[in-house]
């Protein structure tokens, strides 16, 4: 870097300095969640780094490590939190340097896709576009009858049985992350927002999170095993907002008690270093919609092409690959192929619309001749993401 200013993995003696920058340009929570993350076994200070100029932490990030699950396989992914620079030195590309960093750091590690929660647009100049939707914050507009049931925080020693909730209601979506064990250890033991427990006769029946009532209390990551319980759940709660869950247990039984969504696009950020890597990762997820969709005794190839370059997907007897790369491919119908324009890869792969929905929305996304074959390959994909922010 330039003007005497360094860039390096953070260390113990940095984390006053980092938490009070932090704090600063967000919340003091902040600096409780890093100094949870950088002091657990399973993250470390290696997941962070700081620009220092001379001895003063000037911008700093961290780098924490994620699996996405499509169609059950699994995908290692990370996720950049904790993001700040010092308003004296803004504008000196700090954040962009921080970036770099993460992105190599999650390419060492072997994870194919990078997924965050940022301000908007100022992510997409790091390679990073809007992919899989956030579920709307919906305004709780009465409330349910929570008789029988009783509501308590959640401690550490409550890990397993919400990760074990949460597992349930995610077990309905086509894409899902779940918290790591890590990320479980740190939101139990930060302030910036609240696990809780519902239980009937003395057994969790329902979790969710909330924010801290001086900020209006919103509940998310509802999970229940029944309607009463989700019922109790926001009820218990008092939450006066809460973000949709469709398609989950808790998410239809309180479905009745919100007001109607925003009309505003919100979605996480996602971004994928070496689509080539995903792909050749993602062909049993291929093969799989192609034998469950009418081609399990067809051979053949789908070609799509990113314009600039292109990828052959040679498929036979429900199985798919190794992935072919090539070069530029501008006109890929006439390979009987189809163009997505590369930075719709990620919503491709993890939007709600698929190939066809897609097509409907951007000139430069189309299925080619074999339409059916592409819209096998790539449906729309339901996603339930949890982070480590509250979207």
């Amino acid at each position: 870097m330039t003007d005497g200013l360094v860039l390096r993995t953070a260390r113990p003696e940095d984390l006053d300095q980092i938490g009070a920058l932090l704090a600063d340009r967000g919340e003091p929570e902040d600096a409780i969640g890093h100094r949870l993350v950088v002091e657990d076994p399973d993250a470390g200070w290696e997941a962070c780094a700081v620009v220092v100029d001379g001895d003063k932490v000037v911008s700093t990030a961290t780098l924490l490590d994620e699996t996405l699950v499509l169609n059950g396989l699994e995908i290692p992914a990370s996720q950049v939190e904790l993001v700040a620079t010092d308003r004296a030195h803004e504008g000196r590309g700090l954040v962009r340097a921080l970036m770099d960093w993460a992105h190599e750091r999650s390419a060492a590690r072997g994870q194919l896709v990078n997924v965050m929660l940022g301000i908007p647009y100022f992510y997409r100049q790091f390679g990073y576009t809007y992919a899989i939707p956030i579920s709307a914050t919906r305004p709780v507009t009465s409330r349910p009858d929570s008789a029988g049931h009783t509501l308590r925080e959640a401690t550490v020693d409550d890990i397993p049985t919400m990760a074990r909730l949460q597992d349930a209601e995610q077990a309905h979506a086509d894409l899902r992350m779940p918290h790591s064990p890590g990320l479980w250890r740190w939101l139990v033991a930060r302030d910036g927002s609240t696990e809780w427990l519902v239980e009937r006769d003395g057994v969790p029946v329902a979790t969710g999170r909330t924010t801290p009532p001086d900020e209006g209390v919103r509940l998310c990551e509802v999970a229940a095993v029944d309607e009463a319980a989700a019922h109790a759940l926001l009820a218990l709660t008092e939450a006066t907002e809460m973000n949709e869950r469709p398609g989950t247990v808790a998410g239809e039984a309180l479905e009745p008690f919100l007001g109607p969504a925003p009309e505003e696009a919100n979605s996480y950020y996602v971004r994928i270093g070496d689509p080539i890597a995903l792909l050749e990762h993602l062909r049993p997820v291929f093969g799989r919609r192609l034998a469950d969709g009418g081609f399990a005794d067809q051979e053949g190839e789908a070609v799509v092409s990113f314009y600039r370059s292109h990828v052959r997907l040679p498929f036979k007897a429900g199985e798919v690959g190794p992935i072919v790369p090539g070069g530029t491919m501008q006109a890929p119908g006439a390979a009987g192929g189809a163009g997505v324009a590369p930075d719709m890869l990620a919503s491709l792969l993890f939007g709600p619309h698929g190939l066809k929905g897609l097509t409907a929305r951007f000139p430069d996304v189309y299925p080619g001749p074999n339409a059916e074959l592409m819209q096998t390959l790539f449906p729309p994909v339901r996603g339930d993401l949890m982070t480590f922010y509250m979207p």
